[in-house]
């Protein structure tokens, strides 16, 4: 497709959003703030986006922090020390100077937060790793320039934000929290009530005023400028908002995200764009479009599910789940995780798990040391919107007997779960480092997500990943062993076929194909703590080739017999490559 479809695009896109306003002058501006000088053609979706090798960290600026560095230079000299050659991209969760939500209530977009760093430290980083960024699209902070510019009737701000009449009917609107979604504030002309989706310290930017959504393409370019190729559209769903509907997952949302696309492609070709949709399993999905949004949607049904399937030893809806996800289309590909700097969510289960099993996931969490947040609902009944634990505690044991002596295993093999599934693996940082739960943390933010948020002492974490007796040191130096081995596997790429295999409630099978089809490789878990026998047999491992688990290097020589697999136990059988 040449560049004049290229701009054809652009300004349908810009037409359908803003019908209102002069076009050709928007897609004008538009180009301006991202700089783009020539437009070319519209991008082909390309299969060498990714490769077997790619594996995310997630972490914050301050995860871990030294009195003798910044944050930002203790994050670079903690990957540089521990996951250089292990781990591809790193996502620093936002780093502006925030008011609240640990970062997710940005008061300038511009700068790097003063107590992280500065920009040079974010790019020392990406000398090393690809870098994500979070681009904090839908509010911004109660404190910011622009909200304050909003109250004293000035730009830039003065028609950034949604405003509603007192007596409106909000019914319909979906919500992630149990607050009051409309925040009185007062202005130069009077109290208005200002639309908060999260809390009333994040306040709604309105994306009906193309300024909001040109100020977003400049700052998206300066990630750009600092090395930044990743973006992850945070909380994107509640993005365009429309009285007398839900205002989650509307059709002008989707929109932006292919004008993002486009623009974002124009001006470097390296650029991914990452949905963040905690939304059912289904609406998740359109967030790829037609290759033309999201080039990586968050795998939300994964945490929960798999957790469910570890704690319960049974693996039926896990299976039944990933029997239905349809193949990502070269190009595209599932992000998948376990845990991240928020909680468990659990609307993406709606439909997968049922009331009960919904209740008997969230109660052994609780007995774990876990946290519930609640989401309002339209019956006026507030429901379970998450889960706030760390993923270390949520392995600590199963649903019937609490608390064991497997926590480890079950752990390693949830991980190497998510090593072997379809898509991109991103592994948080107090994953990587098994980081307990945070209670401390928790009382003193008021906020329940920061239970899993610990920040780590440089010094103290040095001690306890040099101690080998440190659970710590050793879920460290395992899941860099298994992510070594992944990463040379060519049957594990992103887009590489996955099969689901019928091995009953208490394994999981995954066959995996590499897109040369010259390597396959049988992925085989134990998910509960019973002994499992497994007749070789029914593996179907073809005669003419020989086949060795990668993880202990035996070889299956014997057709004709059995494998044994103790309590989380697992193996990746390949044939040669």
């Amino acid at each position: 497709m040449n560049s004049t479809a290229s701009i054809q695009k652009i300004a349908g896109y810009l037409a359908e959003l803003y019908p209102d306003h002069d076009n050709t002058l928007l897609r004008d501006q538009c180009l301006a703030a991202m700089e783009i000088t020539e437009i070319g053609s519209v991008p082909e979706a390309r299969g060498d986006y990714w490769d077997c090798e790619d594996i995310v960290l997630i972490s914050y600026a301050d995860s871990i922090v030294s009195n003798s560095r910044t944050p930002l230079e203790t994050l670079k000299h903690f990957a540089d020390q521990y996951l250089s050659e292990r781990i591809s991209t790193i996502h620093i969760l936002p780093f502006f100077p925030y008011s609240s939500d640990d970062g997710f209530s940005v008061i300038d977009y511009s700068v790097v937060n003063q107590s992280h760093g500065d920009w040079d430290q974010i790019e020392a980083i990406a000398e090393n790793f690809k870098l994500m960024g979070d681009v904090v699209l839908n509010h911004c902070s109660a404190r910011s320039l622009w909200f304050e510019n909003f109250k004293g009737g000035r730009n830039p701000g003065k028609d950034f934000f949604i405003t509603v009449k007192p007596d409106v009917v909000l019914d319909e609107v979906v919500r992630p929290r149990t607050t009051d979604l409309l925040r009185p504030t007062r202005t130069t002309l009077g109290e208005v009530l200002v639309w908060c989706t999260f809390s009333h310290d994040q306040v709604d930017l309105n994306f009906k005023n193309p300024i909001v959504l040109i100020e977003f393409l400049k700052i998206i370019r300066r990630y750009l400028e600092h090395r930044i190729t990743w973006f992850r559209l945070d909380a994107v769903g509640f993005l365009w908002k429309e009285l007398g509907t839900s205002c989650i997952n509307l059709p002008k949302t989707h929109l932006i995200i292919k004008l993002l696309r486009l623009l974002v492609e124009n001006k470097t070709e390296d650029a991914i764009i990452i949905t963040e949709t905690n939304v059912p399993n289904h609406e998740n999905l359109s967030y790829f479009g037609d290759q033309d949004e999201a080039h990586l949607i968050y795998n939300f049904s994964l945490p929960p599910l798999l957790i469910n399937t570890l704690i319960t030893g049974d693996a039926t809806q896990l299976k039944r789940w990933m029997m239905t996800m349809p193949s990502a289309k070269m190009g595209n590909a599932y992000f998948n995780f376990l845990a991240s700097h928020d909680g468990i969510g659990l609307r993406p289960v709606e439909g997968l798990l049922s009331i009960a099993e919904l209740k008997n996931l969230t109660d052994t969490m609780v007995e774990f040391g876990g946290r519930l947040s609640y989401r309002a609902t339209q019956s006026k009944t507030d429901q379970p919107y998450e889960i706030n634990i760390a993923l270390w505690d949520a392995l600590a044991g199963t649903d019937r007997e609490g608390k064991d002596d497997f926590q480890f295993d079950r752990f390693i093999c949830a991980h190497a779960i998510l090593l072997s599934v379809q898509g991109i693996p991103a592994i948080y940082i107090h994953s990587l480092l098994a980081t307990n739960n945070d209670h401390s943390r928790a009382e003193n933010t008021g906020n329940l997500r920061s239970i899993n948020r610990h920040i780590w002492d440089h010094d103290e974490l040095e001690l306890n990943l040099r101690n080998q007796e440190s659970h710590h040191h050793k879920v460290l130096v395992r899941l860099l062993e298994l992510i070594q081995t992944r990463k040379h596997q060519k049957a594990f790429h992103p887009n590489a076929t996955m099969l689901t295999l019928n091995l009953g409630s208490g394994l999981l099978g995954l066959w995996r194909q590499s897109l040369d089809r010259e390597q396959k490789i049988l992925a085989i878990f134990n998910i509960s703590k019973e002994m499992r026998i497994l007749p070789i047999e029914t593996l179907n491992l073809t005669i003419e080739q020989s086949w060795i688990d990668l993880i202990s290097g035996v070889d299956f020589i014997d057709r004709n017999g059995t494998v044994e697999l103790g309590p989380y136990d697992f193996l990746w059988i390949s044939n040669p490559k």
